[in-house]
């Protein structure tokens, strides 16, 4: 028992550093699906980091087989039950860390053929131009075109945006006239609100009055002692 127990330790331990090595690798495998104009063929070292990817998988296959048949031996249920358990991790992780493989090489082969499509249609066009110039002559002014054609269409734009703006402020403005006479309407059919006001811009003159003639004395009194 005390020899299978720790077989058990030994090879879960191998699996858990396996399965540490393996998610490294993913890390520097998933650069290379990340590039945006990736190599029209795989380098050596995305095919040398392939390789050791699923040399580790198989591997963890392995190991993941060593410790079934050491489980199926063992007569103690609850310590069976535990390691069933951790069986059935090691499992998990190893379909996940497949199936991410899987997704990363399709996602390689799939951006590494569109790269490739591209490529080729550019290189059958440049040959087209090469062959015909009068044709290319004519695509280039196609091209010239079509940008003119947006530059106007984008200036169109622009101006419907500042004519809108414009309508908008000439109707604000209407608006407030119209409060505005509104308010001079209804102050007038207040009764006595034409004589206040009046008396406030009497008032407001004769203020201004008196702070006038008294501003020009203290001038006149500082010329007269200077």
């Amino acid at each position: 028992m005390t020899s299978t127990g720790s077989g058990w330790a030994q090879l879960r331990q191998q699996a858990r550093s396996l399965e540490t090595q393996t998610e490294n690798l993913f890390h520097t495998y998933a650069q290379f699906a990340s590039l945006t104009k990736p190599p029209q063929t795989p380098t050596e070292e995305e095919l040398r980091t392939e390789s050791q990817l699923k040399d580790l998988l198989e591997r963890r296959e392995s190991l993941i087989s060593q410790l079934s048949r050491l489980l199926d031996s063992e007569a103690t249920l609850t310590s069976s039950a535990l390691k069933q358990n951790n069986l059935s991790r090691h499992r998990e992780i190893l379909q996940d860390h497949r199936r991410e493989l899987q997704r990363l090489t399709s996602a390689m082969a799939e951006s590494r053929d569109r790269a490739n499509l591209l490529s080729n249609v550019r290189s059958d066009i440049d040959a087209y131009r090469a062959s015909n110039p009068s044709a290319a002559e004519a695509d280039y002014m196609l091209e010239e075109r079509g940008r003119v054609d947006n530059s106007h269409n984008m200036m169109d734009g622009v101006l419907s945006q500042a004519y809108a703006i414009n309508e908008n402020f000439g109707i604000q403005r209407e608006t407030l006239a119209s409060v505005n006479r509104r308010i001079v309407g209804a102050a007038s059919q207040v009764p006595g609100m034409n004589y206040l006001i009046g008396k406030i811009g009497t008032k407001k003159r004769r203020d201004a009055i008196i702070l006038g003639c008294f501003i020009g004395l203290c001038f006149l009194m500082l010329v007269y002692f200077m």
